[in-house]
């Protein structure tokens, strides 16, 4: 069993006030339960919103349409931290299993890609080539060998010819991250880095690991049931806008926390032992939905990014807001969820395809002005969705591009349009009118996206639990761990497990980040492919 070391008060006398209602503060509300003992009722979650969850988000109707405005790749065993929480969380198909393990028997369903890229005649490209030629397997020799702390700000495209983004593998690498060649370069290297294992079948997406439903349904969802037997607090509807420190020129310490709750003001005063968790930054704030009648719009940095830049403005030393939030043009993106009320749509898929609903992965169209992929993962996607309803999902990165055959940007077109520009790349044009008849795609607009992605500095993230900090965290996609991935679930839950570790010195190990780019076998691979 974990215990608390070096304190002199227990457990129960610490309340923790947590902003933000995503999985990185959910995370930290069940270790907190788990490894520090920390009461239920003890614990404050505040979310601005009427439903938890952040970016892993699933919801609508099929009346209404479904929403799921992005999805996480997992994968398996690399989200150390992510299996840890989920073998502790009962599923709420079946409390007698985890929901790891509910994942884990999911697996019987095999994914292997036999379209992982398609032409602009519709046809299915041959991936089996990554489509190097020596000087980006040289230029990719380089990078992987150059030390993290010597690139700084600069940028994927400043490390690699021009024709590296137009191989095979730029195509599959960055549909599959979201990767733009404006991109941090740092990050870029800590993906081919960490995820070094998946370069042999990136063609396939064969590693990736699939929830049976969408990840609120299958992630969140029993998250949120057990917290709430726990006797966790809510606190919905509700912004935390301004934290108070103590001056002390040697700590950082939390004071006081002012929240507003449908418009009305309101303050805590903090305890001795009392913690603070904030969500500095989300990459789906100021996102927009549309409809088939109507496009979304594009919306700015809210109010995750607002505390964190006021929070800077008292302690200058915990990050720089704008090296993400301030370039929406850059770290935007479109996604699109469609339910069809009808099957034609998903039986030319599987006919086009070779692949059954949840068997494929990302379908990208290559020549796309709005480089668009979509996904049919496996039916039913939400709990409780009627047998006769399918949905599917998809997004483009080139979202202000005119599109091949609707000519207009994807941000200005409807829902109706995209499904118009979507069927005709696969040449779907004989069944277009049944199919554009009994779909519903809903559209969504995220200004901040890949916001994670931009280029940076070391510092301009803060560490989890900043050099002074006596009772603050930051459990964010914004808050620095080294080696690891942003843009991931496993990365919120390392931030809330190390939060949580540090500020309680709790004496249990963090499980470590798995090292593949170490495997000699995993090296092999990958040397054997880059020349296939």
């Amino acid at each position: 069993m974990s215990e608390l070391t070096k304190t002199c008060f227990t457990s129960t006398e610490i309340n923790a006030y947590l902003s933000g209602g995503g999985i990185a503060s959910l995370a930290s509300a069940v270790f907190l339960i788990r490894d520090a003992h920390v009461p239920g009722k003890n614990i404050h979650i505040f979310e601005e919103l009427n439903i938890n969850g952040g970016s892993c988000d699933g919801s609508g109707s099929a009346e209404n349409g479904y929403v799921v405005r992005g999805g996480r790749m997992l994968n398996d065993p690399a989200y150390e931290c992510m299996w840890d929480l989920l073998d502790f969380i009962p599923s709420v198909t079946d409390p007698n299993k985890s929901v790891h393990e509910e994942i884990i028997e999911f697996k019987r369903i095999k994914p292997y890609s036999q379209a992982r890229l398609v032409d602009q005649d519709g046809k299915i490209v041959d991936v089996s080539s990554m489509g190097f030629n020596n000087n980006d397997r040289l230029a990719m020799l380089k990078f992987a060998i150059t030390p993290e702390e010597t690139m700084g700000t600069s940028t994927i495209n400043q490390w690699f010819p021009a024709s590296l983004f137009k191989t095979n593998f730029w195509y599959m690498w960055a549909t599959t991250f979201a990767f733009q060649p404006w991109h941090s370069a740092v990050e870029f290297k800590r993906y081919m880095m960490r995820f070094m294992h998946e370069f042999p079948r990136i063609h396939t997406l064969a590693g990736v690991t699939r929830t049976p439903y969408n990840q609120y349904d299958s992630l969140i969802l029993p998250i949120l049931k057990w917290l709430e037997k726990q006797g966790v607090n809510f606190i919905m509807n509700t912004t935390v806008t301004d934290l108070d420190f103590k001056t002390n020129i040697n700590e950082k310490t939390v004071s006081r926390i002012h929240y507003t709750t449908n418009g009305k003001a309101g303050e805590i005063i903090l305890g001795e032992h009392d913690l603070v968790f904030v969500t500095n930054g989300s990459m789906t704030e100021g996102s927009s939905l549309g409809s088939m009648k109507s496009a979304p719009i594009l919306g700015g940095k809210g109010s995750s990014f607002k505390l964190w830049e006021k929070i800077v403005e008292k302690q200058p030393d915990l990050g720089e807001p704008s090296m993400f939030a301030d370039h929406i043009e850059e770290s935007l993106w479109e996604s699109f969820t469609v339910t069809c009320k009808d099957p034609t749509f998903f039986d030319l898929m599987e006919k086009f395809s070779g692949n059954k609903p949840g068997t494929g992965g990302l379908v990208t169209f290559k020549d796309s002005n709005w480089f668009m992929s979509i996904v049919l993962p496996h039916q039913p996607h939400f709990l409780g969705q009627p047998e006769n309803v399918q949905v599917f999902w998809g997004y483009s990165l080139f979202p202000n591009q005119e599109g091949n055959y609707v000519k207009k940007k994807m941000s200005d077109c409807t829902g109706e349009e995209i499904m118009l520009e979507l069927c005709n790349h696969l040449k779907f044009t004989q069944e277009m009118p049944l199919i554009l008849k009994t779909s519903n795609c809903i559209p969504c607009m995220m200004p901040l996206i890949t916001s994670q992605f931009m280029p940076r500095k070391k510092t301009d993230r803060p560490a989890v639990v900043p050099d002074g900090s006596t009772n603050l965290a930051f459990v964010s996609q914004y808050c620095e761990i080294p080696d690891d991935v942003v843009f991931t679930v496993e990365y919120s839950v390392r931030a809330a497990q190390m939060a949580v570790y540090q500020l309680l010195k709790i004496n249990k190990d963090i499980s470590p980040i798995s090292q593949h780019q170490f495997d000699v076998r995993v090296l092999f691979d990958s040397f054997i492919t880059s020349f296939r």
